[in-house]
């Protein structure tokens, strides 16, 4: 017997119960998402009949995140900042600590003057296109060795209309620029890959691109190249380097930038959740 929108909703909340921390809110996406409407519009549908193929659909959709898919891939969407952007895992779904980097970034940024902005490991294009859109006047630059996150990260653009925006290339870190034809850089910041290799927490992020998640035995091998990397192409005396790292990485990374000998006035900023989230170092003259 064909089940209403509330029974098919009552089932999927039971079948997650043992799965997932929030079983309502996924049930309640992964349905909207079968019925090609709104979460917010379920409550008017409760009475209908879905079809057999909406059905089928859900039931697919249930077995995924069971086996611990993230939600965000099945709805192959994800809020960051103030944009709605595609993921699919080619990248790493945006979370909100790495708004914290955004934040700080931004307050960076001049409103009203031009500006050379370069991200990254960009991934979905999250963190370029969230300051692109905050600073219209800014020229951004993003880098990904990956060429299916920057399909990605391309598309996001597209969809957010800011193709005019952001210019991006491929290549590993700061080899994807050419240093003949590039000025230094206001800002250069990233969210790199900051997990140690054998990370007991690395087994509920399967899903999620591994290259984009690991960096050598303690986490921090590609933060080491860009903090040893970085000052080259920044601006002396005011360009600044900003990197996401773990929260108990804080005290190795001030290091790195300090062992350098080339930035100054380097700090850490805090997460929403009171743990070190994003170190930043200015250039020195």
């Amino acid at each position: 017997m064909a089940m209403t929108v509330a029974q098919h909703l009552g089932v999927a909340i039971e079948r997650l119960k043992a799965f997932s921390d929030s079983p309502r809110a996924d049930a309640e996406l992964l349905l909207a998402h079968a019925l090609g409407t709104s979460r917010s519009s379920l409550r008017m549908r409760e009475a209908d009949t879905p079809s057999a193929r909406v059905a089928a659909v859900l039931d697919r959709l249930l077995v995924r995140r069971i086996s611990g898919e993230p939600i965000s891939y099945l709805l192959g969407t994800q809020g960051f900042w103030s944009l709605e952007l595609e993921v699919t895992p080619e990248v790493l779904i945006p979370r909100p600590d790495t708004e914290t980097l955004v934040e700080w970034a931004l307050e960076r940024i001049a409103r009203d003057a031009p500006s050379r902005v370069l991200e990254l490991g960009t991934g979905s294009g999250c963190i370029a296109l969230a300051i692109a859109s905050e600073r219209p006047h800014a020229q951004v630059q993003a880098t990904d060795r990956s060429e299916a996150a920057l399909r990605v990260a391309r598309a996001n653009a597209e969809r957010v209309e800011l193709t005019h925006r952001v210019a991006f290339r491929q290549g590993d870190w700061f080899d994807a620029l050419d240093p003949a034809r590039e000025d230094a850089f206001d800002l250069v910041l990233s969210n790199p890959p900051y997990i140690a290799a054998r990370d007991p927490h690395l087994d509920a992020l399967r899903h999620e691109p591994i290259d984009a998640l690991v960096s050598g035995e303690d986490g921090l091998d590609d933060i080491r190249r860009i903090v040893a990397n970085a000052a080259a192409w920044l601006r002396r005396g005011e360009g600044t380097l900003m990197i996401e790292h773990g929260h108990d990485q804080g005290d190795d990374v001030r290091e790195l930038f300090e062992a350098t000998g080339s930035f100054e006035a380097i700090e850490t900023r805090r997460d929403l959740g009171g743990r070190e989230r994003v170190t930043s170092g200015r250039a020195r003259r």
